[in-house]
């Protein structure tokens, strides 16, 4: 084989591939079907809405969307919300009672955001409801466990 035909067979796959992967990518954004959407809006939110607080948004601390580990404004680490759906409802022992992930997020957008948070049955808090479900999808549920 010449050494040009060993270069391209590689090259080829790997157009072939991005070309794959492109057209996964505007696919999945392009999804009409409705909890497609709501996922969509509720990735949205994370990483843009800042419910009139201090500036920061879901992803400042929660980066690649949740998917990884982050850390809070003081540096402090905090795990992924990859399980967060899974693990909830949970009880939280500084409030002493069971709370919910709707409670948990609009924990967050209150005290870490120190924003308004968002009503309950509101767009904006189901959709960031659906957005970490479509995390911990697959995921065991593990009500009161850890985060991952």
């Amino acid at each position: 084989m010449t050494p040009s035909l060993r270069l391209a067979a590689p090259l080829a796959a790997c157009f072939i591939a991005l070309l794959t992967h492109s057209y996964t990518a505007l696919a999945a954004d392009r999804d009409p079907t409705p909890m497609a959407q709501w996922i969509k809006m509720g990735k949205e939110a994370f990483s843009h809405e800042t419910f009139a607080g201090n500036g920061r948004v879901c992803e400042t601390c929660h980066l690649q969307g949740g998917m990884v580990p982050g850390q809070r404004p003081d540096g402090a680490p905090i795990p992924s919300l990859a399980n967060a759906a899974a693990i909830y409802p949970r009880f939280n022992g500084r409030q002493g009672k069971v709370i919910t992930l709707q409670d948990q997020i609009r924990g967050c957008a209150g005290n870490a955001l120190e924003g308004t948070p968002p009503a309950y049955g509101s767009d904006t808090l189901n959709a960031l409801t659906v957005y970490l479900t479509s995390l911990a999808q697959g995921k065991p549920l593990d009500m009161g466990g850890k985060p991952q």
